[in-house]
């Protein structure tokens, strides 16, 4: 059944006209879309959503502090358990259906991890992503970005706040999120046997810590 948006288009006698302008709309886009890939460069820290470029400014340390930590525990617990993944943090490009996102930490599993060579550009829908929340993204973080991941089925989004040190994660069930705030301890359902203190985020002793045991 057409959902509550698209019944009154369907309804009315201008929906051809409604749809064309809808392709026009879209190829528009997807021209900006190709463009906006075509001008990046390795110094460039930008996304594509909507139609719109979305230029990233410089994080605070806090923020840079934390995805560190996160991005160096996934890889020292994919390299040391032979997981097979494949773990970026900031740089890489992800295209989904409309938009190009640059998550602060994401994974891919082993099926996906296929997928991905020495000279990928543009990387598939990740099985994990967590975005660190700052005053220009969060409304993004929370918004279009949930509801893309939710669309594109990424079985994990963990929202961390590096202000109040909280982890909010969002995991697919019967292809919807269902969110829930982490408690003492972060574990992945996308990353087999991953499990740390959730402290070991947002602090050093933590983090090293955390990192001695996954590395065991």
């Amino acid at each position: 059944m057409p959902d509550a948006v698209l019944q009154p288009l369907l309804d009315s006698p201008a929906l051809p006209r409604h749809v064309e302008a809808l392709r026009a709309a879209l190829r528009a886009e997807g021209e900006a879309r190709e463009r906006f890939r075509d001008q990046l460069t390795p110094s460039t820290k930008a996304e594509f959503i909507n139609g719109e470029i979305v230029m990233h400014s410089p994080a605070r340390d806090a923020h840079n502090q934390v995805v560190g930590r996160l991005s160096s525990l996934l890889r020292a617990y994919n390299d040391a358990n032979a997981v097979g993944g494949v773990v970026a943090a900031e740089k890489a490009l992800v295209g989904l259906t409309r938009n190009d996102y640059g998550p602060d930490v994401a994974f891919w599993g082993a099926g996906k991890a296929e997928q991905i060579g020495r000279d990928t550009l543009v990387y598939p829908a990740p099985d994990l992503v967590a975005e660190v929340l700052s005053a220009s993204t969060a409304g993004r973080d929370r918004g279009v970005k949930r509801e893309d991941y939710e669309a594109h089925e990424v079985a994990e989004y963990w929202i961390v706040d590096a202000d109040d040190e909280t982890v909010v994660a969002h995991r697919i069930e019967g292809g919807r999120y269902r969110s829930e705030e982490v408690g003492t301890i972060l574990v992945s359902g996308v990353v087999p046997g991953f499990s740390v203190p959730t402290r070991a985020l947002f602090d050093d002793a933590a983090h090293l810590a955390a990192l001695r045991t996954v590395l065991l």
